[in-house]
C-alpha cells in the first residue's frame, strides 16, 4: 500500500493506492506542519484517524508533501517522525510545491508554479528540476499573498479604524474580535497562520467590496513582483496555482496576471486529484 498524503497548515489530505493505483481509503487530519508542530503535536494529529493507524503496518511507501518541508532540515525531522509510525515504509517528503507541480504540469513541460492557500510559495519548474529564487521564511516574513496575509490584513484595518464601517459591522457579527481572544489565538494556540487564514472567509464574501478589491489587487501585483518576475522566462511559460485563495480569486488573479503580460494557467483549489494520478503510474 502507498499512502500520498497533501498538508497544508490547515489541513492535511490523505490517500491509500494499492499496487494497481486504486483508492483504499481517504481520510484527513489537521495540517501536519513541521516549523509550527512539536514531535508529539504531529503524531497525536495523525493517531487520532483509525483508518489511517490501523494499516499504518502495511504502507510501503509514504510520500508526502507538506507546507513547512523547504529546508532539509524540516523534511529530515518530519520523515524521522513519520517513520516512527510507519516503520514498514520508504519515507519521501518534500515541500509542498513539489505536489502542485505533480498536479497542475504535464510531465516534461516548463512552467510557474505558485501555492496561494494558507501560505504563499512560487517556484519554476523545467520540466525535471524545481528552481526557487526566494526561500521562504514562513508567515511572520513572508507569505504574501496568502490566506493569513489577508486574515492579518483585515484585523489590521478593523483595529486602525480603516475598514469602511458597513464592513466592520458585518465583520464584527462573524468573528470574536475581543483583543484578549485573537492574542489567544495568535499566542497561546498551535497554527497561529491557519487562525489567521481563517478571516480569509470573508475577504472572498466581499470580494466585490471596493476596499476588499484594493487588498486583492495590491497583494496579488506584490505576489508577481517579488515572486513571479525573479524568474526571467515568466512571460513564456504559464503560471500554474494551487490553492483556495487562487481558486476563488480566480477573476482577481487573472486580471493582475494579463496586465503584467503573464499567461494564467491551471488552478485547483487541491492537489490531491492529482497526485493520485501521479503516484498510479510511479513507483
Amino acid at each position: 500500500m502507498k499512502l500520498v498524503v497533501d498538508s497544508g497548515s490547515t489541513k492535511a489530505d490523505w490517500i491509500a493506492l494499492d499496487d494497481n493505483g486504486n483508492i483504499q481509503f481517504t481520510a484527513s487530519t489537521l495540517g501536519l506542519n513541521p516549523e509550527v508542530l512539536t514531535k508529539e503535536e504531529v503524531i497525536s494529529r495523525i493517531n487520532e484517524r483509525f483508518d489511517i493507524i490501523q494499516n499504518k503496518d502495511i504502507v510501503k511507501a509514504l510520500y508526502f508533501y507538506g507546507a513547512g518541508c523547504g529546508t532539509d532540515r524540516m523534511k529530515n525531522h518530519l520523515a524521522e517522525i513519520l517513520h516512527e509510525l510507519f516503520v514498514n515504509a520508504r519515507i519521501e517528503v518534500k515541500e509542498d510545491t513539489y505536489a502542485a507541480v505533480f498536479a497542475t504540469t504535464p510531465r516534461g513541460e516548463k512552467a510557474i508554479v505558485s501555492i496561494l492557500g494558507t501560505g504563499s510559495n512560487c517556484s519554476y519548474f523545467d520540466g525535471e528540476v524545481l528552481h526557487q529564487k526566494v526561500q521562504s521564511l514562513g508567515y511572520l516574513a513572508m507569505d504574501d499573498c496568502s490566506g493569513n496575509q489577508f486574515g492579518r490584513h483585515l484585523i489590521r484595518a478593523y483595529y486602525f479604524n480603516t475598514m469602511p464601517k458597513e464592513l466592520a459591522e458585518i465583520f464584527e457579527k462573524e468573528y470574536d474580535l475581543d483583543a484578549d481572544a485573537i492574542k489567544h489565538n495568535l499566542y497561546k494556540v498551535p497554527n497561529p497562520n491557519a487562525y489567521l487564514a481563517t478571516f480569509a472567509k470573508f475577504l472572498i464574501q466581499h470580494k466585490d467590496h471596493e476596499f476588499i478589491q484594493k487588498i486583492v489587487l495590491n497583494d496579488m501585483q506584490n505576489f508577481v513582483d517579488l515572486y513571479i518576475k525573479q524568474f526571467d522566462n515568466c512571460k513564456e511559460v504559464p503560471v500554474h496555482f494551487i490553492g483556495s485563495i487562487a481558486y476563488y480569486l480566480k477573476d482577481e488573479l487573472d486580471k493582475v496576471l494579463t496586465q503584467n503580460g503573464l499567461k494564467l494557467g491551471n488552478v485547483f483549489r487541491k492537489p490531491i486529484d492529482g497526485l493520485i494520478h501521479y503516484h498510479s503510474v510511479t513507483a
